[in-house]
Order: structure tokens, then sequence, then C-alpha cells
């Protein structure tokens, strides 16, 4: 069986969603954006033959099993929700949706419409986790007590007045933007259920340019910036696991880290990918270690893995389209994605009230 697929948002994250699903057999038919230049640009890049400026015309044109939803944050629920009442598989970017409630909804869709929805958690599906995982899985690592998750930058504002940094559109800052070694933390510890979170975000530096990323995203002169510049927290678990996160696109760091640490009952392990230059991929180094106690001593284990510059997206997109296929079982679902949209929800309440916040 190979699936047909459509891409919703000719945005930089197409350049993985279309050679990843194709990895994964499916045949790329047709890319819509409402800026239709754009929508062509990326059809004539990848050889694809139909581009629509209007979404809604190509879903009712197409005869499309699965599309990939590659737009701002705001816009996740409603076209996840199209789709699938238009009877198709959907792959979308992160984060899943604006807050928890969203996703809640798009799940029942899913379930109701008995499609499969999944989500670029690309970290989940990086050489170095599929490594770790594998040891975890395997009973290795013992129970997962507690785990560190960064995401953290000197340099790194996606620009200034955009969507990305206009609440109403992105739903937040670097917390909902990096969601990933969160979200990568819970996978290894498998995806217990929050209790409670405390969190403090700060906003230092979102307005200074000197803070600004290196990806050459254009300012908006009259837009909006009201979003935090970084974050850090603590969530407790109704297991008693607990997991510690720090997350910021500018504040005093020496460099760019993105690292999951873990202490197992049998073990430790930590993945860890750090750059020379902040948001540039080409000067990183990746790391995967396991950490034990044999015969008295303390081993560390460097785990070799395959080189991935593109941090899993690839491989996630490909996985998406064997899932729908029947050939893979997928590598994240909307049920965890809802765990994670309900802490981080809860890390801005707490955040804003100075309090501790139950998740319920």
């Amino acid at each position: 069986m190979s699936i047909k697929m459509g891409i919703i948002g000719a945005g930089g994250m197409a350049n993985y969603h279309i050679p990843g699903v194709r990895m994964g057999g499916a045949e790329v038919v047709a890319v819509a954006d409402v800026y239709k230049p754009a929508a062509q640009a990326m059809a004539d890049k990848y050889g694809i033959a139909k581009v629509y400026g209007d979404i809604a015309e190509m879903l009712a044109t197409e005869k499309l099993d699965a599309v990939s939803v590659i737009t701002p944050n705001k816009f996740h629920k409603p076209l996840v929700l199209q789709a699938l009442k238009a009877g198709l598989h959907v792959f979308c970017e992160k984060p899943p949706a604006l807050n928890a409630k969203e996703i809640t909804e798009m799940a029942k869709a899913a379930a109701a419409a008995k499609k499969v929805l999944m989500f670029d958690f690309n970290n989940r599906a990086r050489p170095e986790a599929y490594a770790l995982k594998a040891y975890i899985d395997q009973g290795a690592v013992g129970r997962i007590n507690s785990a560190q998750a960064l995401w953290i930058r000197r340099t790194g504002i996606p620009g200034f007045g955009g969507w990305f940094t206009t609440k109403s559109l992105s739903g937040g800052g670097p917390v909902i933007d990096l969601l990933h070694m969160i979200d990568l933390s819970l996978y290894f510890m498998d995806y217990p259920d929050p209790d409670w979170v405390l969190g403090q975000t700060f906003d230092d530096f979102i307005s200074d340019k000197q803070f600004k990323g290196p990806w050459g995203i254009p300012d908006k002169a009259n837009g909006t910036t009201d979003v935090e510049a970084a974050a850090h927290g603590f969530v407790r678990f109704k297991s008693g696991q607990v997991l510690f996160f720090r997350n910021s696109w500018a504040e005093m760091n020496k460099r760019e880290e993105v690292s999951v640490t873990f202490q197992g009952q049998k073990a430790g392990g930590c993945i860890k990918r750090l750059f020379g230059r902040d948001g540039l991929d080409d000067t990183s180094i990746d790391s995967c270690e396991l950490y034990v106690q044999e015969n008295g001593n303390s081993v560390n284990r460097d785990i070799v893995t395959a080189a991935d510059p593109t941090m899993g997206r690839l491989r996630a997109a490909q996985n998406f389209a064997l899932t729908v296929q029947g050939k893979e079982k997928p590598l994240n679902t909307p049920e965890q994605a809802i765990k994670l949209m309900k802490i981080i929800d809860a890390i801005y309440k707490s955040a804003s009230s100075g309090k501790p916040v139950q998740v319920k």
C-alpha cells in the first residue's frame, strides 16, 4: 500500500516533511499555502505536480490519504480538524496546539475518524534517542527517577514582532517552541501522569536585538513581542518521578545546549547536542552516554550512533508514512501530546501566579 499526501504550508519544515514521507513510501502530490508563490516554489524544488493557494480546494480536489500541517501554531487545530473531517491521516508540526484544550479536541476527532494523528516530535527519531530507548526498554536503566531537560540558547530569538513572538499566534516563547527535550524526557520516563508543576518565566532580553537568532527571519516593525525569553521549572509526577526543565531563546549561557540527562535505578544516561554557535546545526557536537557501576567502578559508556544533521526530522516524517501503511508503530500518540500540553499550560499558569499548579 502506498499513500498519497498533500502538504499544507510551504515553510522551511517542508524541506524535511517532503523527503521524509517519501522515504516512507508516500507520494507527495500537492502543496497548498495561502501564499501561493511559496507553494509553487516548494513544488518546483521537489517536483510536485499540483499547487494550491486554497487548502479547502486541495482537500476537495485531490484524492489524498494524508496531509502534513506546517503552519504557525494557531492554525494547527483548525487545519488538523479540517483534514480529519475530510477523512485524512495527519502529521502536524510541533507544538501540537496552543494548549491542552485544543489538543484534546484534536485527539477526540482523530479517534472518532479512526485516523492516525501524529506530531513532529523529531528528537525521538534521532539515532541517539533510538539507542538510549533500546537500553531503557531492555531494562538496563530501570525506572527513571529523575531527569533534566535543557534546550538553552544565548542568542536565539527567532525575529521580533513576527508570529513566533506573538503569543496569540504561537502560544508562547521557548517553553512551547523548544518543547522537544521536555517531550523526550517524558518519552524516556514512559510518559507518566503529571501531578503538579512549578515554573518561572523571564523576559530579560526579549526585545534586545543583540539576542536575535541566525536564521534570517525578518523583524516586523509594528508587530508584537509578548512572550518569554526563558523559563525554568520543575514537574512532579503521580508516580513520584520528577523532571527539571530549562528552556531559553535568550539567556546568559556559554553556548546552545540541547540535552536530556536522566538518573535510573540501574543506570543513568545523557543525550546531548552542543552547538558552537546558536542555531547552526553544522557546528554541533552530538554525544550519547550511559552511566553504570560495574565491579566497584564508575563506568561511562559512549554509545556510538550514526550522525544525523537533521536531528531526526526526516526519520520522524518517515515513521508517520510507515505508520499509516501499518509498517511501523507510531513514535508518538495524541494521548502523550495531551499530557505534554497540560504540563506546558501549567508552566505558564504557575509563572503567572507564582505558585505551584496542580495538573488535572
